[in-house]
């Protein structure tokens, strides 16, 4: 396989747009509509969120996305792997990159919000090998049968 390369992204590609698309996809159909909170094209161009996307050479492998919630405070958003590259620790480098501009940033604790069942399995598994842990809900979230936010205390 190539080198792994994760590169701030603009959205203005095909590629990633799609990516994008497929994952607002995967959300409604695995979430109830109103806890769909993966955001659209144009809200992860907000001044606030740094998106990120990671090539294979020049094949789109995933994605990703950092938003600001305060000073000491960022959440993690749009984190998605193209069919193609999943099993292949694309999610994870991902993660990592996310985490290490969180550290940058000087943020001191990272969160996340998700939903539960076996699509979003993968995922917290992931987080959860990571670090992150359940937590009670953060920004504008409300927990329930269906929602859970999980954060990550940074050193």
């Amino acid at each position: 396989m190539a080198e792994l390369s994760i590169i701030e992204d603009d959205l203005s590609g095909e590629a990633i747009r799609s990516l994008v698309a497929v994952h607002l996809s995967g959300m409604h159909a695995n979430s109830p509509a109103c806890k769909v909170h993966a955001l659209p094209v144009e809200k992860l161009r907000d001044p606030g969120v740094t998106f990120y996307s990671a090539w294979v050479g020049e094949a789109l492998a995933g994605m990703g996305a950092i938003r600001e919630l305060d000073e000491a405070h960022g959440e993690l958003k749009s984190m998605r792997v193209a069919s193609d590259w999943l099993g292949k620790k694309i999610g994870e480098a991902m993660l990592l990159h996310l985490l290490s501009v969180a550290r940058q940033r000087g943020y001191r604790r990272v969160s996340l919000e998700t939903g539960q069942g076996a699509a979003f399995e993968p995922a917290l598994g992931l987080y959860r090998k990571h670090g992150f842990s359940n937590c009670e809900a953060f920004a504008d979230y409300v927990l329930d049968d269906f929602s859970q936010c999980l954060t990550l205390e940074l050193d």
